[in-house]
């Protein structure tokens, strides 16, 4: 069992996409879907760039319950929600579940999503990085606060003092036994489970929104 910890540098709703049950991973961080195995935790924590200032703070944290292929999430009747509809509220725009084909001989197609140009069309240098790695990652174990979440504590380290924040692009891979216990034993004292707030970016728009103009 292993920690693969990263910077949500934009939480939306999209990557990871927490609704309908299940938090999936399918799209960005090829690194961590070619990687993470059943049993292992991704932890999401929040950006520190000043115009967010959620660094060190938990955005999510999931056990990879499944692994499956793009065709077989499209094709997966659970996961017909995860399937954007722009045009719809919040969480139905931001769906993951973006990428189909006709065969495995055939271009993929994608949906009007995040990754779609703005008129809507396939926008071609996501759809590479995208399914350059063709693993989609589902938890049905996991704990999602988006804006909200705790402070990461910072005594949760590695054996040489790794904090288990990330700080840069990229992924920090953990596989120390007792730091792995020591998380999984902190995730479940928090006594949530599943979705527990909006993303930051949702927030953000709200106070933007309601914010009193002279």
């Amino acid at each position: 069992m292993a920690i693969h910890s990263y910077v949500v540098r934009y939480d939306s709703g999209f990557a990871p996409n927490p609704f309908y049950g299940f938090c999936s991973l399918a799209t960005c961080k090829p690194d961590i879907r070619k990687h993470a195995k059943i049993g292992d935790w991704i932890l999401g924590s929040g950006s520190g760039n000043v115009a967010v200032n959620r660094g060190g703070y938990m955005v999510f944290a999931m056990c990879v319950t499944e692994a499956m292929s793009f065709d077989q999430y499209d094709a997966d009747l659970r996961f017909e929600g995860k399937k954007p509809f722009r045009l719809g509220s919040r969480k139905q725009s931001c769906g993951d579940n973006i990428y189909f084909r006709e065969s495995a001989a055939s271009p993929w197609g994608q949906r009007d999503s995040f990754h779609s140009d703005a008129d809507g069309t396939l926008h071609r240098e996501h759809v590479e990085i995208d399914t350059a790695v063709n693993r989609v990652l589902i938890s049905g174990d996991f704990v999602y606060f988006g804006g909200s979440g705790p402070k990461i504590p910072e005594a949760l380290r590695d054996a040489d003092g790794r904090n288990l924040v990330c700080t840069g692009i990229g992924r920090s891979k953990f596989d120390d036994f007792e730091l792995v216990q020591d998380f999984v034993a902190w995730i479940r004292s928090l006594d949530v489970t599943g979705y527990q707030g909006p993303p930051f970016e949702w927030l953000s728009l709200r106070k933007r929104t309601t914010q009193k103009f002279p």
